[in-house]
């Protein structure tokens, strides 16, 4: 099926306003269940409960709270938070343009592809743009009552906006303890890089896929033909404390593969 425009806007650099549509460049692939009653199979649903007095409390009923690490709790409602939510609009300003691979993979959350939206005579000179000029552009824009912060760039010919979490959100990696522990001896460095090189390979995405998601969907068809399945659990090999029985056993393993 053909891909459905999920959003509108139009990208703002200078006085250039290019009108653009963002389609979402991964989707949710997930097996999505009911939840039914065991006894007669009819569908439940989740409920608030009064975990005092076990009564149903009506949304209409319900505020949200902030709990502070005093412990105590600051109350909203509905229209003081809304007042704090950014103002709606189209606009995707681009407000600077940097070489590419400035930002690393840390920072990007979720791509977008962006298709014309009207003229496509400006569609395609933004992408000549982009791609003669080598570099990709740092952009805001406000979706659906959020503000994004994202990557204009170009991806075989397609731009593509790739939004960033923002600076809190990133865990920087002084954060981690140094690794403790003795140093490689040059045996096992050197079956290390052997490793390596019999590992190396291109990045093919064809051959990888949710395993656990092909299973669910192979034991809901054996299912629904009335077949009785035996689900057997994967095996987990032990991981030895041995580095150089590992190394070696793993190279053995890689030669008799080639």
């Amino acid at each position: 099926m053909p891909a459905r425009a999920m959003w509108k806007g139009v990208i703002r650099f200078g006085e250039v306003e290019v009108p653009v549509k963002l389609y979402s460049a991964v989707q949710d692939r997930s097996v999505h269940f009911r939840l039914l009653h065991e006894k007669d199979r009819s569908p439940v649903k989740q409920a608030m409960v009064n975990p005092d007095t076990d009564e149903i409390v009506p949304h209409a009923e319900t505020r949200r709270a902030y709990r502070t690490d005093e412990g105590s709790l600051v109350m909203f409602d509905k229209q003081e938070l809304e007042a704090l939510e950014p103002d709606s609009g189209r606009d995707i300003e681009v407000i600077r343009f940097m070489p590419p691979q400035v930002i690393d993979h840390r920072w990007y959350d979720r791509p977008y592809y962006l298709g014309p939206d009207g003229s496509e005579s400006l569609y395609f000179a933004l992408a000549e743009a982009l791609g003669n000029s080598g570099k990709e552009g740092l952009a805001r824009w406000v979706m659906r009552k959020k503000s994004y912060v994202g990557a204009l760039r170009l991806h075989r010919g397609v731009p593509m906006l790739m939004s960033l979490r923002h600076e809190e959100q990133v865990v920087p990696v002084d954060a981690l303890e140094p690794p403790k522990g003795k140093a490689l001896d040059a045996k096992e460095l050197d079956m290390a890089r052997q490793l390596i090189g019999m590992l190396e390979a291109d990045f093919d995405p064809a051959e990888y896929h949710d395993e656990y998601r092909q299973r669910v969907l192979e034991l809901i068809e054996a299912k629904r033909r009335g077949k009785r399945v035996k689900v057997t659990p994967i095996r987990r090999r032990e991981a030895s404390d041995d580095l150089s029985k590992a190394l070696e056993a793993s190279l053995k393993k890689e030669r008799k593969r080639a």
